[in-house]
């Protein structure tokens, strides 16, 4: 049975203030876009949503940001922007109807980005921000075959966002899937920047060659492979959507939790750096109910969040969670990575 793998690619940071970054982000965005192979009008396409998505920003928050990536999921090679602000929020279907503005505009933005979008969603709090996720997939699908492949692939939202100043993130992910089983690597090189990248790459490759060994004896794996270097954290967490089980193990200071419409469960990491320290190794498992959330993430990323402070959050898109979440708890620190995924089919 084929192996699908998919693995973090360097994201895009872009704060918007004012209207002169509006052009630097739909640059960085066609830019992106023409060196993974998307055609003139896909470029074009990409472009416009970049313009609306950062012009809305400016125009109704103030102020915001915008991360850019190139992001492969059900439907392929993806453009992804995630748009977040912390302005005064909307009422979301009113906005979405092309005509109302609340900036004396023509009021087409939200609506002209859902249509250029393969998907598209946003998620608003009066008075607390937004957050809308827009993935542009190379190449046309047809509405049956979005639906098979939706069906088929797990949804997933990945946020991997690199220490301000620095050219390289220290963290990584990777996912792989085959049939009923997903596996979700992250891994937090030591400090930041090129050597810590360096690490965490490791532990990716070091994934990539068995990844859907038991999760503790990935570990061991991983400590053998990165013997010798700067070292890194990592966790692994194995899902079989059939039994609804997830099976975890992690060294180091990678935070996991299976969060359910009603609670939250941490899942256990043990002390240690991999290539340098490993104290203990041991995985556990836990059950997947209902819509349960696989949160994963560094410690660049505050442990101190709970789904339930975002009325309706928990239903949306993985994506979405993912970005909510870095939004409001990501630190200014260190690199910050996070992996929201469904847990069942």
């Amino acid at each position: 049975m084929t192996i699908r793998m998919l693995e973090s690619r360097p994201q895009s940071h872009v704060r918007v203030e004012e209207p002169s970054q509006v052009g630097e982000c739909r640059r960085i965005a066609q830019r992106m876009a023409e060196a993974h192979d998307f055609d003139v009008a896909e470029v074009g396409r990409i472009g416009i949503v970049a313009t609306e998505l950062a012009t809305n920003l400016v125009k109704h928050a103030g102020r915001g940001e915008v991360l850019i990536q190139a992001l492969d999921d059900e439907f392929g090679t993806n453009i992804e922007f995630v748009s977040m602000d912390r302005g005064p929020g909307m009422h979301v279907e009113a906005c979405m109807r092309d005509g109302h503005s609340t900036a004396g505009t023509a009021g087409t933005g939200l609506g002209a980005i859902s249509r250029l979008s393969t998907f598209f969603d946003v998620y608003s709090e009066i008075g607390r921000g937004t957050v809308a996720v827009s993935r542009i997939s190379r190449g046309s699908l047809s509405p049956d075959e979005r639906s098979r492949r939706r069906a088929a692939s797990m949804e997933f939202g990945a946020i991997c966002v690199a220490l301000a100043g620095e050219i390289e993130c220290g963290d990584t992910w990777s996912i792989a899937e085959r049939g009923g089983m997903v596996a979700i690597m992250m891994a937090d090189g030591l400090g930041h920047g090129s050597l810590a990248a360096a690490s965490s790459r490791g532990a990716a490759a070091a994934f990539a060659e068995r990844p859907f060994e038991q999760p503790c004896e990935a570990m061991q794996h991983f400590h053998a492979k990165l013997s010798g270097g700067r070292g890194s954290a990592a966790a692994v967490a194995l899902l079989d959507r059939e039994k609804s089980t997830v099976t975890y193990a992690g060294v180091g200071n990678i935070a996991g939790s299976v969060v359910s419409a009603d609670r939250s469960k941490g899942m256990v990491s043990h002390n240690g750096t991999l290539g340098v320290q490993l104290l203990r190794r041991q995985q556990f498992e836990y059950e997947l109910a209902g819509d349960s959330k696989i949160v994963m993430h560094s410690d660049g990323v505050s442990a101190r969040w709970s789904l339930n402070n975002y009325p309706g959050l928990f239903v949306r898109h993985s994506s979405i969670i993912a970005a909510v979440l870095y939004r409001d708890h990501a630190r200014a620190t260190d690199d910050a990575t996070i992996i929201v995924a469904r847990g069942r089919p």
